[in-house]
This record gives C-alpha cells, structure tokens and sequence, in this order.
C-alpha cells in the first residue's frame, strides 16, 4: 500500500489522461460519474485542469466535479481527484493529433510514475496515447509498455491481455511483422512463458496455470512445409518449460486454436506476436478486456483500445474496458497482498488446500 493510504484504507489509482483528442478523458470521467467507483478506490487523474474541465463540459454529464489538487498530499478520498501536471495551454481538437496534445500525454505519464516510485500511489491505469504524437527526445518508445519496463527496471516484462475468461501474452510486442522471425528464441519464448506463469500464480491466484503456446507459422508449420520454427525453436522451448515444471502445451495453429474453441481448455495463451493475439482477444472480450503489464515490480493495467480518434469528441465512447482496468487493478492489487500472506508462512497453502477440498 502507498505511504499515504494508512488513513483511508483504499488503494490509490493514479490515472494518466492518455492523449486528451482522444476518448481517454471521456472514459475516465464516465467511468467515475458512478460514484459506487469511489467506494472501493481514491482516483487521481493526472492532467491539465482545464483541458479536463473542457473535455467535462464536451461529455455533458454536468453532475460530475473534479476535486483539483497541486500534490499527492491533497488528495480527497470522497472526490475524483485532479493532480495539475501542466501549466501551459492545450487546445482540445478532438480528433487531432497535436504536438501539445502528446507533450501533455507525457507529462501525465512521467508525474505519475514519479508519484509511484515515491510510494505514494498503489497501482497505474493509462488512458491510449498516440505513439506518434508524445516521441520526444525523452520517450522514443513503441509505447507504454516498453517505457514502463525501462522506467522500473524490468527488462524481462510481458504484454498480456485479460479478461474473465481469456487472457493471451505476446512473445514480441509493438514490431514490424517482418522482424517477427527473426526475433524469436527458444529462450525468449522460454522467458515470456515463465513470466506469464509466475503472473497467473502471483496476480491472478491460479495456482498450476496451463499455458498454451501458438506456433508462427500457418496450420504450426504442418511439419515444416510451412517453415520450420515450430520445429527448431517453439517445441523446444516447449519442452524447457516443461522441464521446470510449468504446464506448457502446443504449438498450436492459432486459426484452429481460437476457431475451435480450445482456447477455453488453458489459462492462458502465448502468441508469438501482436496480431496474432491481439486479434482473437480483442474479437472476443472487446470492452471487457484490458491490457495489463506483467513482469512489472508495480501494477500496471489500460483499456485494449486507442485513442478512438474517430469517437473523439462525439460522447460515444464505452467506458466499459477502462473501468475493467480499474477493477483488474485493484484485483491484483489485492491478490499480490495475499500472495506475498502465503508465501511468507507456506502452512497456509496446504491449510486452504485442505479447506477447499472439504
């Protein structure tokens, strides 16, 4: 838990606005015109005061106020609160993609992942930045993931996917798919896997997670008429894994795979690239889903959608996938606390074993 959340026992989320001519503000702001929201977390939107109170205007939910604050210490458990981050001027164009836009994006970003360091926020949810916009000599990143990773140390970190009843990691993640091939490894699969594994047993307490692998190439390669890296790199680092214990299964054809519904027999699936995950999983928990950073020493979760230049502007947007990214946020919050209970005294994992089986 933060430094600061002793007296108010309720996680503290600090929220960055995204890029503002997106629909990151209007999702929060829906998301958090339930008051219900407040019951379970402190919110802290990190941003600029008056795009946000512009953006509330465009929204049109005029019941809805923003607490403003200058620093963490201010922050109000019974309000949304609004941490200024940025002092100068950012015209709202909906739809737009603006320099200032991205500068704006960026200082929301590096102000909360400050405030995270410091301890005092518990977990990050990100509203979509535009990866063109916000590149600046400070962040020439693919995108949130790859900056995070970088800021917090933790070279070896997984993009991965969840919903209730599907969750997909991917070995490479923002590449060109030309370069795909040639950047896989049985130990990059091999890492990606444990990382995966150790995240379903940490953060979401399934305890022996089976993990399914996808091949590359089509139908798995049909035994190398297709190409040959099922063969020379993802079956052995298939049987690596299982060497260490962790239930890893396939190569499996990813069009059979998600077609026939096997996916519903594993805890989670490992693709060997972003469309190829990214595809199923947002065609099947699209709003539902949220995209969540494992690996990380923090919690990191966002919504699986972009900035929706084409909503911007138009109150069309669902908040549906970013309130998800509270909630799995505040879950794993939780399920990391019990984890490190049961670790610290191992008794307490045969006595529940027990109880379950009673």
């Amino acid at each position: 838990m933060s430094k600061t959340n002793e007296k108010s026992f309720l996680p503290k989320i600090g929220i960055t606005c995204g890029d503002i001519n997106g629909v990151g503000l209007e999702v929060i702001i829906k998301t958090f015109s339930d008051n219900r929201m407040l019951q379970c977390c402190i919110p802290i939107i990190y941003c600029n005061v008056k795009s946000a109170t512009q953006y509330r205007k465009n929204v049109h939910i005029p019941e809805f106020g923003f607490h403003q604050i200058k620093q963490i210490s201010e922050v109000s458990n019974k309000h949304v609160n609004l941490l200024n981050v940025y002092d100068k001027e950012v015209n709202y164009q909906p739809g737009i993609a603006t320099p200032e836009a991205g500068a704006l994006a960026l200082e929301s970003i590096n102000t909360a992942i400050n405030d995270m360091k410091r301890g005092f926020i518990d977990a990050l949810v990100t509203a979509p930045i535009n990866k063109d916009n916000i590149r600046s000599e400070s962040f020439r990143f693919a995108g949130h993931t790859e900056y995070l990773a970088q800021q917090f140390n933790a070279p070896e970190h997984l993009m991965f996917l969840v919903s209730e009843h599907l969750k997909i990691g991917t070995v490479t993640g923002h590449v060109p798919i030309q370069q795909v091939a040639s950047l896989l490894s049985i130990e990059k699969i091999f890492k990606k896997a444990k990382i995966m594994a150790n995240s379903l047993i940490q953060d979401f307490g399934i305890q022996k997670p089976k993990i399914a692998i996808l091949g590359l190439n089509p139908h798995a390669g049909d035994n190398g008429v297709m190409g040959n890296e099922e063969k020379t790199i993802i079956f052995p680092s298939i049987e690596k894994l299982k060497e260490e214990g962790i239930l890893a299964f396939g190569p499996y054809g990813a069009d059979g795979f998600f077609g026939s519904g096997l996916y519903t027999k594993f805890d989670a699936v490992l693709s060997m690239y972003h469309d190829q995950g990214l595809i199923p999983f947002k065609t099947l928990a699209f709003e539902q889903g949220v995209n969540f950073t494992a690996g990380l020493p923090i919690v990191r979760t966002s919504p699986d959608h972009g900035t929706a230049y084409d909503l911007a502007g138009k109150n069309l947007a669902s908040e549906s996938s970013f309130r998800n990214a509270v909630y799995t946020a505040l879950d794993i919050i939780k399920q990391r606390e019990i984890y490190a209970e049961i670790s610290s005294n191992p008794l307490k994992i045969t006595y529940q074993k027990r109880e379950r089986e009673r």
